[in-house]
């Protein structure tokens, strides 16, 4: 292995992402918050899947609404990276998130991303509020 590679290895744990259209499916009954870069889509996992892992899973939307593919890969980099920053501090790991980009998420600030996106995951864990009649 070079240095970069070991490097890498201590620095971010590995990002565990959703592969299957029905996983997503399953989080948008979940909880939700929007921000101007993204919206955050969470659920807790069921008995069935919660075996997988121990560790929190992430799926990531960019639609070609937001722009060619040069851009959506660029958006998908960024939040990938903003998740792995805030994933061991922030994240339950029985939880699935599905993070849906907009468009401001390619020209906003890192930093401003990280800040939202822990705001958000706060956001999503806390326990519903009693409705009004």
């Amino acid at each position: 292995m070079t240095r970069t590679a070991l490097a890498a290895d201590r620095s971010a744990p590995r990002l565990v992402t959703l592969k299957r259209r029905a996983q997503f499916l399953r989080i948008r009954k979940g909880a939700r918050w929007a921000t101007s870069a993204f919206v955050l889509e969470a659920k807790r996992r069921d008995d069935e899947t919660a075996d997988v892992r121990a560790q929190p899973r992430f799926g990531f939307t960019v639609t070609k609404q937001i722009g060619k593919a040069v851009e959506r890969n660029r958006i998908r980099r960024r939040l990938k990276a903003a998740v792995r920053d805030v994933q061991v501090a922030h994240a339950r790991s029985d939880f699935d998130y599905v993070l849906i980009a907009r468009r401001p998420a390619l020209t906003s600030a890192y930093a401003a991303l990280v800040t939202d996106l822990t705001t958000a995951l706060q956001r999503v864990h806390r326990p519903p509020r009693p409705r009004r009649n």
